[in-house]
Formats: structure tokens, C-alpha cells, sequence
């Protein structure tokens, strides 16, 4: 199965959040759009990071203090592992679990065009399981 596939599922929105927003903004974000991160874009499709709850966690031990006023860009991962419509989704569980990510934007020709996240990868895996046990159930009561 490919990218693209989960994505003509799920749909094509990704939450998105400005590099300058404050943190307790993000949160609020994160909250509102029930996601576990968000691309950090000025909005015209491009990326410069990502934030996830694990960025926040992180921050907020490290500093201890008024988290929620720092500054989205200085708690943000910057390296931000893409992948294409076409890449499988083995791929992309592989991906997941060798960079321990959670989430991974799909870009399309340098443009942000969707986002697949663990459970995405979870649900895919899951489908084709089931479809290959209906499969072979169907084969052995069918002789």
C-alpha cells in the first residue's frame, strides 16, 4: 500500500501552526485539532519544522518555567523527515520506528500535501491484515 492511498482515506488537512505562535498557542492547536503535532509553516505549503507533544514535554522539563510563552521556532524540530504520495507504507513504518517519529509530513514537488502519523501507518497495517485473513478464510471454506 502507498501514502497516497491512506491519504485519499484520511483527507489532505494538516494542522499547521506559525514558527512565531508561543507555545501555549500550539498547545491550544494541538488540543483543538486532536493531533499530536503540528507543521510549522508560514502557510504557503512550506515547512520549517515540526512540533509535537514530545517537543512540548521536552521543553517544559528542560525550562521548568513559562513554557507556554516560549516561542514556537525554539522548541520545534527542525529536521523534519518528508516522505512523497508514493512511498509505501512499509517504508514509512520503517521510517517511524528506525528516527523514533511519530509523524511524518507528505510533500508533493517541495509543497506540504498531507501528513500520516503511527496510527495511519497502524490502521493501514490493520486493514491488510484483516483482508488477508478474510482472504484465507474464504479459501479454506470455499473447499
Amino acid at each position: 500500500m502507498l501514502v497516497s492511498a491512506i491519504l485519499e482515506a484520511k483527507g489532505d488537512t494538516v494542522a499547521t501552526i506559525p514558527r512565531g505562535a508561543t507555545l501555549g498557542t500550539a498547545v491550544a492547536e494541538l488540543v483543538r485539532h486532536r493531533v499530536g503535532a503540528l507543521v510549522v509553516s508560514p502557510g504557503d505549503g512550506t515547512i520549517e519544522g515540526i512540533l509535537s507533544e514530545r517537543d512540548v514535554v521536552r521543553c517544559l522539563s528542560e525550562l521548568r518555567g513559562d513554557v507556554l510563552g516560549q516561542l514556537v521556532h525554539s522548541v520545534m524540530s527542525s529536521k523534519v523527515h518528508l516522505c512523497s504520495p508514493d512511498a509505501s507504507v512499509d517504508a514509512i513504518m520503517n521510517l517511524m520506528t528506525e528516527q523514533r517519529i511519530r509523524h511524518v509530513p507528505v510533500v508533493v514537488e517541495g509543497r506540504l500535501a498531507g501528513i500520516i502519523s503511527i496510527g495511519d501507518v497502524v490502521k493501514s497495517r490493520m486493514g491488510e491484515l484483516e483482508k488477508d485473513r478474510d482472504e484465507l478464510m474464504e479459501y479454506i471454506t470455499a473447499r
